[in-house]
Parts: structure tokens; C-alpha cells; sequence
């Protein structure tokens, strides 16, 4: 807290400065000072943070783009590398898969990745919505920069956005004739190829451009034993197959229509994660690697996704343009998460997650010297369906019986609408405001199968070697226990003030207000009613800066207030007495602070940068009913998870040339203080850790080839991303069995050291 309050301190000067006369009449010489031949100068930066091109410096909204170059001279070549460089975001793989994505932005996101549950940061592909986290890790292919808004972005981008939005954009053609090839070999066996490429197949007319990536790594750990022959024991390996193919065609000025097909196939082995204490049903120790683990479920793991997007955009005179977006996505997987991670089977859950989505936007945009307008009507049509099975065979036995198996299936389905306008209109020559505002409306239909049968059963026939699924005997014993439907609309607003000091400093404050979707509890075992929208109110006030031409100081005060938090608790039915466990709006918490991002082109050849996020966040109420009814605070048991109070990024970027062509050196040392991995009783924390990252990259003299050597995690730091926690601790220190009747306390981590080198060519 002492820490935050010094940020934030800093930040207050460091406005109350650039407003001070002296600093002020700094700007205008800025041009003086670049005529210096050692001084360097600051790129100009483009995203459409707002759904329009405009300059970074003249956006508003907390906003880091990392462009291609830079994720290439930094080896990122998967989405959840880019937290390192945007302020209090955390993007981790979830536990026990390895495409499944978690996200948190200033403490907003969602920890449980099951159908029905909805994201708090929203996933953009070329302003597609990604509406479920399975396959959600991105591999970075054919990319032209990731952006990351952090905040409620409720206006323009609609639900779910609650703690942010990060849009993947990938490269427009040029026209030409292109073809890149890229390679990389690395340790653990990496073998990636990648090709990408454009062809005109009328001159300045029609292209079609095309993309593919074969990404393959051993395992960083094994599973040691498995009680089915034939596994493969790699754990924490990489499989993955990505392609994409694009067809633009731009007859005039006036009009641009491109059609996308993107799919991804990992067929990555599922994770196994770490013991950190002996089980107490088998003899097996602790293993030696945190990347080592043991099994008794299947340890392939199948994850499809693919897409087809259509994009046409008109400009219909100087002033007004339209677009349209219609997108359809789908996704299966199919994965096999050991709780326990033994060879027993004593909480095993083999699951399916089939998704299906479809969406369709169309835009109304005006621009003019005053006044800047955004606006919509936004259609979404969704059906997220699952099935799981929590195998606890040893209990089974232990009870006399052949096994035993809990099975929840169903699905959550979501048809919305929405119309939206946000703009930006120039009170004075100085002075604009913002407003803006989004109407949606959402219906949800729910249903939940869920029940016990004294079996040993996998969601689908030939999960192991000789099973046959009986699905007349299990419907038997799984009933429907929810067959359900609500209907809820949001009105959300934004509103702004932008002030432009002087051509190279803006001043900002703004409040946003967002809301992520109501829904059923899917692992409800009664009917229960859906659990309403959860909403963030947002605060901000901020400043975005160039000095002298070669530094870029933009840095953000923020608060969020976040009501309605869904979670499942005791909560009475018709009347005080009758108390059950289930899904309700039953939490609010806090979170304040303050992000700085850095930028100083020190010379032509160094660049300096840094960002800083603080944060303090946490729950303020949380309720709950005693066995005599009476309602109780049990915040004390929740925390703001996967939210560290400090994240910071130092690095630098060094160009020299040679006669052997250019090369660019860099840098960086990431830093996440300590964080709680579970927002319920929690009871593992990763205390705060550093990852150092070097880099070295080749251009050719006549830009065809190029080279780049990455060393990644150099001291090689084990650190937590993910867990799972059936136990209960005891007075003297240790732990009495969970669910399942074992200790199971698992943990998930972060890559380890690395080494790769890629070579690349293009024409």
C-alpha cells in the first residue's frame, strides 16, 4: 500500500509539472532538440482502441500496442508473452491446459473457465469477439501489432469487457507479390516453421493472402508413470498446426471487402501439474521438476478452432463511412485434467467444451473537424455447451462399489443485441468531450444435467482403450436439473474530457461503466435462478506526453468499483429457511491505482523504456447465510486473485550496423510481486519473482534475411501460474484430505530458461 501511494504520488507531480510554466515551454523546442544528431525520435504509433485509426497520443483510453518489430525482436511468439510489456494485466495459460486462456486487467477477469462463465477481459480478432477462453492463447502468426485496452470498454466493445479488451490485429496486404518463410529451432527439441505470404490476382484490385505455422516442442517435464500403456509422457510439450487464408478485394477508393479462414489445430498433450505434498494414497514422492507429474487419465488433449469473418467497409463521401462485420467461429476440445496427479484414479476429469458462435456488426462512423462519431447495431448468437466427468473411483471402492463418477453436462446458451454510439466532438480548440453510451439486451437459455452413477464413465466412447459409453444407463442416473431461461438489459455509458495542453501533451479524465453477462450456475444440482449481471464503474484521469521529440511519458490514476460479483454460497430460496448452495450476486470489491509507460529514444540507436502498474485491491463485502439463516460477511475468505500489487518491465533496444548488415540488441527484466492464485480460499501465493530476457536480432544489407537468438527466463525462475487445492489445513501446519480422499495440492508454472534461434526469408 506505502509503494502504491508513492506511484501515485509521483504520477501527481509529474502532472502538476507538465502544467508548471517552466516544463511547459519545453514542448515547443522540441523540434530544436531533434535537430541533435545523438538524439533519437519516437515512432508514431496508430491503433483503433476507439474503432477508427487514430494516433496513440490522441486516444484517451489506457492503451499499450506492441507492433510486429517488437514482437519479433523480443521472440514473442504467443499472446500471453505480451503482459509483460502493458501494466496490471496478467494473460497465463490456464491450469492443466495449455490453449486455454486466463486473464485478469487491473484485478477484472474470470478464474473459471467452464461454460456458463463468462470472460471479464474480451478477446478481439480483427474486431471479431472470441466469446470462450478455450483456444483462446493465440500463437502470434502473420500479426501487425496486439493492442490492450485496459478498463471497461462497455461503449464500443459491449459485455464482457469489464477489465479490458485485447484485440489481435492481423497485417493488411500491400498489394504486392510477398512470401516470407521463418524457422526456428530451439532447446527441448523446438521445431517451428512458419510461412506467410500475398498475391495479387488483379492488379491493385483483388489479393489473397495466406498464412501457416507447424509449432512443435518437446516437453519441459515427463509424466513419470501412467496407468494406460502407450501415453505420451511429454508434459508441458507443443503441438500446434495454424493457418490462415485471406481474400481482399478493393475495386475503388471508396470500397475494401475481406474475407478471413483462420483454424487452429493443438493437439499439445494435456498438463500435468506438480504435487507439492505426498499423496497420501500412493507411494509415489514428490517429483524432482516442477515441470514432472504422474497420471491415470489419457494424456492427449484435442483442441480445434476455426473461424470465417467477412469485413466490408465503404467510405460514402469525406465525411461518412460504413462497415460491416459477420463472423461465425466454432471450437472443440477435448482435454483430460488429473486433479489428484497420480496414477490412481481418485479425482480424474476428462471433459468436452463445444462452442459455436455467430455475430454481425454493422457501422455507422461520421468525422468531421469537430466531431468524431462511432456507431452501431451489434447482433450475437452463441451456444457453449460441455460435459464433464469427476471420476473418483478409488472412493468407488472404498465404498464397495465398481466406481464412482459425478457427470455435469449441458449447455449456456446467449442471443444479444445491442446499438451503440460514442463521439468526440471539439468544444474549443483545446477542450473536447466524449460521450458515449450502448444499449444491450441478452436472453440466456440454460441447461444442466447432473447426477452420480456408482460407474466409472468418460464423456464419450473410446476415451481409454476398450470403453464403451452407455448413454441409456447413464441418462438413468444423470437427470436435467435445470431447464431455464432470463432475459436482462444494460444501458452503458462513457463519459470524457480531453484536454490538449499543447500539440505534444493531453490531459484526460474519464468515467466507463461495463458489465459482464448474467447467467446459470452450469454445475448447478437443483434448479436455481440465474445470477444477474456483474457491472465495474470506472474512473480515470490521466496524461499522454512527448517531450522534446525522444520521450514519451503516458501514465493513468484509476479506481473501479465492481458490484454483483458471482459466486456460489448459501443463499436462502422462497423463505429464510430454506439455505442452499448456489449461484448468486454476492460480492463487491475495490481496486485503485496507477499506471506509467515510458519511452526514450535516448540516441538513433538506444531506445529506454519501462511501464509500472500499481494496484491495491479487494473484496468489501462478501455475503453469505449461516445454518440458522442469518446473513454473514465471509469476505475474509476472497481475494482479488492473479492481481500482483506492482508489475514493471525495464528494457532497452540497441541498433548498430555492420558491414555484415544491422543487428538490434535488447533487453528486458519483467518484475510481478506476489499474487494469490484463487480467489476462495486461497492457500497458495507466488511471492514476487523476475524473469531477464536478451534478444539479438540480424537484417540483412538488402532486407531479405534475417536472424534472431532469444535467451528467455535466464536465471531460470520457477514461478506458480495456476492451481488446484482439495485439501484442508490443519492447526499444526500441514493438510487433511480433500475431495476425492487424497492431499491434492497441485501447481501449474511458467516456462522455464530457454534458447532459440530463427532464421527467416523473404522476397
Amino acid at each position: 500500500m506505502k509503494q502504491l501511494k508513492s506511484t501515485r504520488c509521483y504520477l501527481a507531480l509529474a502532472i502538476a509539472g507538465a502544467l508548471n510554466g517552466n516544463l511547459a515551454t519545453a514542448a515547443p523546442t522540441a523540434s530544436g532538440a531533434a535537430d541533435n544528431d545523438t538524439t533519437g525520435s519516437l515512432e508514431h504509433i496508430e491503433v483503433t482502441a476507439r474503432r477508427t485509426v487514430e494516433n496513440l497520443q490522441q486516444v484517451p483510453v489506457s492503451i499499450t500496442s506492441v507492433g510486429a518489430e517488437q514482437l519479433a525482436q523480443n521472440g514473442i511468439s504467443i499472446l500471453t508473452e505480451v503482459q509483460q510489456f502493458t501494466p496490471n494485466t496478467t494473460l497465463q495459460r490456464s491450469r492443466g491446459t495449455n490453449s486455454t486462456l486466463t486473464a485478469f486487467i487491473r484485478g477484472v477477469g474470470q478464474e473459471d473457465p467452464l461454460w456458463g462463465y463468462e470472460p471479464g477481459v474480451g478477446i478481439y480478432i480483427d474486431d471479431v469477439y472470441i466469446a470462450r477462453p478455450q483456444g483462446a492463447v493465440l500463437d502470434i502468426l502473420d500479426v501487425e501489432r496486439v493492442e490492450i485496452l485496459r478498463g471497461p470498454q462497455g461503449s464500443l466493445y459491449g459485455k464482457n469487457t469489464i477489465g479490458g479488451a485485447i484485440k489481435y490485429v492481423t497485417r493488411a496486404m500491400t498489394g504486392e507479390s510477398e512470401f516470407s518463410i521463418n524457422t526456428t529451432v530451439g532447446d527441448y527439441s523446438r521445431r517451428d516453421v512458419q510461412i506467410s505470404g500475398q498475391v495479387p490476382l488483379i492488379d491493385d484490385e483483388l489479393y489473397l493472402g495466406f498464412a501457416g505455422a507447424r509449432l512443435t516442442r518437446d516437453g519441459f517435464g515427463e509424466f513419470i508413470t501412467s496407468d494406460l500403456d502407450n501415453q505420451d509422457r511429454e508434459n508441458y510439450n507443443k503441438d500446434v498446426f495454424a493457418g490462415r487464408l485471406t481474400l481482399e478485394y478493393s475495386p475503388s477508393d471508396a470500397l475494401f471487402i475481406r474475407l478471413n479462414y483462420d483454424k487452429t489445430d493443438d493437439d499439445s498433450n494435456a498438463k500435468g501439474g506438480y504435487r507439492l505434498i505426498p499423496s497420501l494414497l500412493t507411494q509415489a514422492p514428490v517429483p524432482d521438476s516442477v515441470y514432472d507429474s504422474y497420471t491415470s487419465l489419457p494424456t492427449w488433449n484435442e483442441v480445434e478452432t476455426e473461424g470465417l469473418s467477412l469485413t466490408v467497409t465503404y467510405d460514402i463521401n469525406d465525411s461518412w463511412s460504413f462497415k460491416s462485420t459477420t463472423a461465425r467461429r466454432e471450437s472443440d476440445s477435448r482435454t483430460n485434467i488429473d486433479f489428484d496427479n497420480t496414477s490412481l484414479r481418485i479425482f480424474d476429469v476428462p471433459a468436452i467444451y463445444d462452442d459455436e458462435q455467430f455475430s454481425q456488426e454493422f457501422q455507422l462512423n461520421y468525422n468531421s473537424d469537430k466531431l468524431t462519431l462511432v456507431s452501431g447495431l451489434y447482433y450475437y448468437d452463441g451456444e457453449s455447451c460441455g460435459t464433464f466427468d469427476a471420476i473418483l473411483e478409488v472412493l468407488g471402492n472404498a465404498i464397495g462399489e465398481q466406481g464412482l463418477t459425478r457427470e455435469v453436462s449441458g449447455c449456456n446458451n446467449s442471443e444479444s443485441y445491442a446499438i451503440y454510439a460514442q463521439g468526440s466532438y471539439d468544444l474549443t480548440d483545446k477542450l473536447s468531450m466524449t460521450l458515449g453510451a450502448r444499449y444491450t439486451r441478452e436472453e440466456k437459455d440454460a441447461l444442466v444435467k447432473n447426477g452420480v452413477i456408482t460407474q466409472t464413465i468418460y464423456p464419450d466412447s473410446g476415451w481409454v482403450p476398450g470403453y464403451i459409453r452407455n448413454e441409456a444407463t447413464i441418462n438413468a442416473f444423470i437427470p436435467t436439473v435445470l431447464d431455464d431461461s432470463e432475459t436482462w438489459s444494460r444501458f452503458t455509458p462513457r463519459l470524457g474530457l480531453e484536454y490538449q495542453y499543447h500539440r505534444d501533451m493531453m490531459l484526460f479524465a474519464s468515467y466507463a461503466q461495463g458489465f459482464k453477462s448474467g447467467t446459470f450456475n452450469p454445475r448447478a444440482e437443483m434448479a436455481e435462478p440465474a445470477a444477474d449481471p456483474e457491472l465495474v464503474d470506472s474512473f480515470e484521469i490521466g496524461i499522454k506526453s512527448e517531450w522534446f521529440n525522444s520521450l514519451r511519458v503516458n501514465a493513468t490514476l484509476f479506481y473501479l468499483d465492481h458490484k454483483d460479483r458471482q459466486f456460489v454460497t448459501v443463499l436462502p430460496g422462497e423463505s429464510a429457511a430454506d439455505l442452499n448452495q448456489r449461484l448468486g450476486n454476492i460480492g463487491t470489491s475495490d481496486a485503485s491505482g496507477a499506471e506509467i509507460e515510458l519511452q526514450y529514444a535516448a540516441t538513433d540507436s538506444l531506445s529506454l523504456f519501462a511501464t509500472i502498474g500499481t494496484i491495491d485491491s479487494s473484496f468489501d463485502k462478501v455475503k453469505s447465510y449461516d445454518e440458522e439463516g442469518n446473513k454473514i460477511d465471509i469476505s475474509d475468505s476472497f481475494t482479488v486473485s492473479n492481481t500482483p500489487n506492482t508489475t514493471m518491465n525495464l528494457g532497452f533496444s540497441y541498433d548498430f550496423d555492420s558491414q555484415y548488415g544491422s543487428f538490434v540488441f535488447n533487453g528486458n527484466y519483467y518484475y510481478r510481486s506476489s499474487y494469490d492464485l484463487t480467489v476462495t480460499d486461497n492457500l497458495l501465493t507466488q511471492e514476487g519473482y523476475g524473469l531477464a530476457n536478451l534478444g539479438l536480432t540480424w537484417y540483412s544489407n538488402n532486407d531479405h534475411w534475417q536472424a534472431s537468438l532469444q535467451w528467455k527466463n535466464i536465471t531460470d525462475k520457477e514461478y506458480l501460474v495456476g492451481n488446484y487445492a482439495f485439501v484442508t489445513p490443519n492447526d499444526d501446519g500441514g493438510y487433511l484430505p480433500g475431495l476425492g480422499g487424497d492431499t491434492t495440492l497441485i501447481g501449474y508454472y511458467g516456462d522455464p530458461e530457454t534458447v532459440a534461434l530463427s532464421l527467416s526469408y523473404s522476397f
